[in-house]
């Protein structure tokens, strides 16, 4: 066999001896896209290189540079929330709200930036200043889930320009289209191929990503094994930025509502919108014992009422199928692991269509349960859990490693207080469900459900560090103790 050489002398792979990642509709199993796997080290490298000249502008130039972004991404709108539809399975209508995000999510960062990391000037004794001002890393790393593959990671790579820094990013192996998608938005709006990279791959990229020397931080958006992981690797590394955004075991609270059809609304809401693939989708329902079989039946006759079908059919379905089969048998894995404990099924978990990744919505009495899994079931899984009081409920609630959303529905503002006072997490709603969480707030939880870094408004924070200055106009400088007498010295 013969090796085409390059001028170099480095051997020129034919386009079969490239590695593809191929991405698939979850509905059909039908190719979707495919990609060369890139380098890790590389994409870093050309991003270093980029990155000073991005950093030299001013922050006005750089908006500026955002704006054209969300403008190229609104003329593509429907075009990139059908490739999301198709590369996800999920509702055309929810992937029109993802588009939508990512383009609010520009304003926002922008008011973000101003708010979060202002510049201060302070008098000090003698007409002296204090400057606080802020910097940019550097290079960023951005690993980015599938389960909002556009607008998640878009929530660290806005932010992350604003302030100055270039990106890596890698999208989801199991969502690299609409991570590509995104890519050449930015790029069509005229920011620089350099300044922003894409890196497809798998783990093996992901994690050769996350080891190179070259980033200055890495912002992460997934599983809380993932970011565990990734906690460790970065543990003796306290100079590189780790922004971790993980999952959550959230707690829904439905106690003394006094409109049920509304409160059963709201848990439908809550645990099966995107089939239960949100990091804060409800996952224990939690309610009085002895008081919640009339929320019980409407629950379950909503639940009877979901239509689950491919993202384009008519009428419009409210779910769609999980991401793809693998992730479908780990939630009827740990499905069959609660009943195979005590678990009472009470609306059954289906496979509706034969090798595909759809699953029908399901509730499940776990109250008696002994040492149940505190563990997120990513798929449309709900536990309900009776107790006798609300003491109980909140101590139920806060029974989780994780802390990332809760939500109280009924009650009263006396008992919300108690509620929110008492409840660990980084969310907590009232009347609301536990999704509804708003991008121009900070967002992020405690415990396995991140690293104390929120994202959303707070994420100006970790794209950029304070820099302290003490300034004067005058050179003034002297010694006033510790000295010997100079007289002393001449003698």
């Amino acid at each position: 066999m013969h090796l085409k050489l390059d001028e170099n002398a480095n051997v020129v792979k034919p386009a079969s001896m490239t590695k593809q990642l191929v991405s698939n509709d979850p509905t059909t199993g039908a190719e979707v896209w495919s990609g060369a796997i890139g380098d890790a080290a590389a994409e870093v490298a050309t991003a270093r290189a980029a990155w000073a000249g991005w950093a030299a502008h001013s922050v006005a130039f750089r908006i500026e540079a955002l704006r054209r972004f969300a403008n190229v991404v609104r003329k593509a709108e429907e075009e990139f929330a059908s490739l999301i539809a198709k590369e996800t399975g999920k509702p055309f209508w929810e992937a029109k709200t993802e588009v939508a995000a990512v383009i609010n999510k520009v304003e926002i960062s922008i008011d973000a930036y101003a708010e979060r990391t202002p510049q201060r000037r302070l008098e000090a004794a003698l007409g002296n200043k204090i400057a606080v001002r802020h910097k940019p890393h550097g290079v960023l790393a951005v690993l980015g889930p599938y389960n909002f593959p556009a607008h998640l990671p878009n929530g660290h790579i806005v932010p992350a320009l604003i302030a100055g820094n270039a990106v890596v990013f890698k999208p989801s192996e199991k969502a690299p289209a609409t991570g590509a998608m995104l890519v050449d938005c930015f790029h069509q709006a005229g920011i620089p191929e350099g300044v922003v990279r894409l890196l497809i791959g798998g783990p093996e990229q992901g994690k050769a990503l996350a080891s190179e020397p070259g980033i200055d931080g890495l912002l992460f958006t997934g599983s809380a094994r993932a970011g565990m992981s990734l906690h460790r690797q970065f543990a003796d590394m306290p100079h590189k930025i780790l922004a971790l955004e993980l999952g959550g075991n959230n707690p829904l609270v439905v106690w003394q509502a006094k409109d049920i059809p509304a409160a059963a609304a709201i848990v439908i809401q809550s645990a099966y919108l995107s089939a239960g693939q949100r990091c804060t989708a409800a996952r224990r329902l939690i309610v009085e014992d002895g008081a919640h079989d009339e929320l019980l039946d409407a629950v379950q006759s909503l639940i009877g009422r979901i239509i689950v079908d491919q993202p384009f059919a008519d009428p419009p379905p409210f779910m769609g199928p999980v991401v793809d089969n693998a992730s479908a048998d780990h939630v009827q894995e740990q499905w069959l692991e609660l009943m195979m404990r005590g678990g009472k099924p009470l609306v059954r978990l289906d496979r509706s269509v034969a090798d595909r990744p759809y699953l029908t919505p399901a509730l499940i009495d776990v109250t008696d349960v002994r040492d149940r899994p505190d563990e997120e079931i990513f798929g449309p899984v709900l536990q309900l859990i009776r107790v006798k009081d609300f003491d109980a409920a909140i101590n139920e609630a806060n029974n989780t490693r994780f802390g990332l959303a809760a939500s109280l529905i009924g009650g009263s503002p006396e008992l919300y207080d108690k509620f929110w006072a008492n409840v660990r997490a980084g969310v907590i709603n009232w009347n609301k469900p536990t999704n509804g969480a708003p991008s121009n707030a900070p967002f992020g939880g405690i415990g396995l459900s991140g690293n104390h870094r929120p994202s959303a408004f707070y994420a100006a924070d970790y794209c950029a560090y304070p820099v302290t200055s003490s300034e004067a106009d005058n050179l003034r400088g002297a010694i006033g103790q510790g000295l010997r007498d100079p007289n002393e010295l001449e003698n």
